[in-house]
């Protein structure tokens, strides 16, 4: 089985590659790859509680971060220092994540077969 990993970079609204990403990580574990996702920079905003996309002109594709356990995509990793950087705590997140150091997402990326970054 290979192993993927989808790592967002983009804030959640003002382009398509948050949603694209996600779609793309449901699709490749339809395909019984081993999908791990993870977010850093301005995409942890994506993970954020109580958004309402809709009120700005765009899709709720968020909303679909509720699906990732029915595709067996468990490993959701969260970089901390930007977690930190925009003052968020892990209380705010609406899904589980890890909250992983530089370093851990370093072994983690090293240790996947293939990252496609959005």
């Amino acid at each position: 089985m290979k192993k993927l990993c989808i790592v967002f970079k983009q804030p959640p609204h003002g382009t398509a590659h948050g949603r694209e990403g996600l779609d793309f990580s449901l699709l490749s574990a339809s395909f019984e790859q081993e999908v791990s996702l993870l977010f850093t920079n301005e995409a942890v905003l994506t993970l954020l509680k109580d958004q309402d996309p809709e009120s700005i002109g765009a899709k709720d594709y968020i909303a679909t971060l509720g699906a990732l356990p029915l595709y067996d995509i468990d490993t959701v990793l969260v970089c901390s220092e930007s977690m930190q950087e925009l003052g968020l705590s892990e209380q705010e997140l609406r899904i589980g994540v890890t909250l992983s150091a530089p370093e851990e997402i370093a072994s983690h990326l090293n240790a996947v077969d293939e990252v496609i970054v959005f």
